[in-house]
């Protein structure tokens, strides 16, 4: 794997990995808080109140649950060799842009140069997807050309 192609995919790693904190994190919360209320007076008001952490927690189960997801689709393309035609792993360098198909992460920067990390299964991913050196697209009201792809 190239350097490039490491540190994006660190980059996107560290991305998900956090996001799985803050999610985790906002479980506890909402756990802590709803074993915090206690039942008073006003019993429909604690009902209501545990309802809404209920929620709150099935929520980020789910999200929890699809970055996980997004994590061992991710851990797949560590050592995505290069091809002729973009896949999923694949850095596309663009006329409008640079990009690495792998999970929706947005902004990257690996010095000095902007990435979008996308997944294939983005607008923008779903047309780069199979594109060889020399062939463009339209997105956006924009032509890109695809320059490179490592």
């Amino acid at each position: 794997m190239s350097a490039l192609k490491s540190n994006l995919f660190q980059l996107c790693l560290t991305f998900i990995q956090n996001r799985i904190e803050n999610i985790t994190y906002s479980m506890e919360q909402a756990r802590q808080a709803s074993n915090d209320d206690t039942k008073s007076s006003a019993g429909d008001k604690y009902e209501t109140t545990r309802e809404m952490m209920q929620q709150e927690m099935d929520r980020n189960s789910k999200l929890l649950y699809e970055a996980g997801q997004q994590k061992i689709a991710l851990q797949l393309l560590e050592n995505v060799e290069p091809a002729k035609l973009v896949k999923n792993g694949s850095v596309v360098l663009t006329s409008e842009g640079n990009f690495y198909i792998s999970i929706s992460a947005g902004e990257l920067n690996v010095d000095g140069q902007k990435f979008f990390a996308v997944s294939q299964a983005s607008p923008i991913g779903k047309l780069l997807i199979g594109k060889a050196i020399g062939e463009s697209f339209k997105f956006n009201g924009k032509e890109y050309l695809v320059k490179d792809i490592l």
